[in-house]
This record gives C-alpha cells, structure tokens and sequence, in this order.
C-alpha cells in the first residue's frame, strides 16, 4: 500500500489478482478466464480499467455480464443461485483499499510505473499458494 499511488492501488491489486487467476487456470487445464465485470459500474470498470487490467494475461478473458446493468446481473445471479454467496458479509480488497479519488481512465504504463517499487512475483506466489477454494453449487430456475 505504501509502495503504490492511492489512485492505482485497485488496478493493481486487480491486475495481481488477473496474475493469479491465470496460474490457477494454467493449473486447472482451462483455456480462458471468464470475469464478472459490467462496464462502468465502479471506477476500475472502465474501459480502460478493464483493458489495462487484464493487459497481464496471455489467454483470453471473456466477460459475459459487460454490457449488463446491476439489477439483471442481481436477477442471474438469483436464477443461477449464487447470489446469498455474493452478498455475504466480508472485506474484499477492492472495498477496504479502494482510493478516495481512483484512476478511471488508467494506461498500461501508468499501472507499470505503479507496480516498479513492487515485488509483483512475490505478490502473485503469496497469493497462489495461499489461495482457497469455495465450491458454490448454483442452481438454474
């Protein structure tokens, strides 16, 4: 936290997160990651949050609910069952170090000058390893 700008520090705890999410995929046999962003819903959401983000991964990332508004992505996520797994009560990273004022139109170089006083690899092994594992059942309607 100390060693990267407030306005960058969820893109790049975004982008670690994309580095990981890939080494788990490579693990798993998978061939693409497939996320749950809908364009412009919080800052990071932008287009080129988005594009600076998953800039760090080699296969593709597919993203189904893109163009979708909160309220159909809360009515899929009812119809699919995931949705009590969804709001449970926790602190995820993005909402406990989110910045007063965050980057909405980030560059990939803005995110790289952010992460040089950073242990990148560190960061993505730690997290990796000590990684856990949620099987959610969903259910269709």
């Amino acid at each position: 936290r100390q060693h990267c700008p407030s306005d960058m520090l969820t893109i790049v705890m975004r982008r670690v997160m994309m580095r990981i999410a890939e080494r788990i995929a490579r693990e798993q046999g998978c061939k693409a990651l497939i996320t749950g962003e809908s364009l412009g819903q919080v800052a990071s959401q932008t287009l080129e949050g988005l594009v600076t983000t998953n800039s760090v991964v080699d296969m593709p990332v597919f993203q189904p609910l893109i163009g979708l508004d909160k309220d159909l992505t809360t009515t899929i996520a009812r119809q699919i069952g995931t949705f009590e797994t969804s709001i449970l009560p926790y602190e995820d990273c993005c909402t406990v170090f989110v910045a007063k004022h965050p980057k909405t139109k980030p560059s990939r170089k803005d995110a790289e000058n952010a992460e040089a006083g950073l242990d990148i690899e560190a960061l993505v092994e730690e997290g990796f390893t000590k990684r856990e594992h949620l099987l959610i059942s969903g259910r269709r309607a």
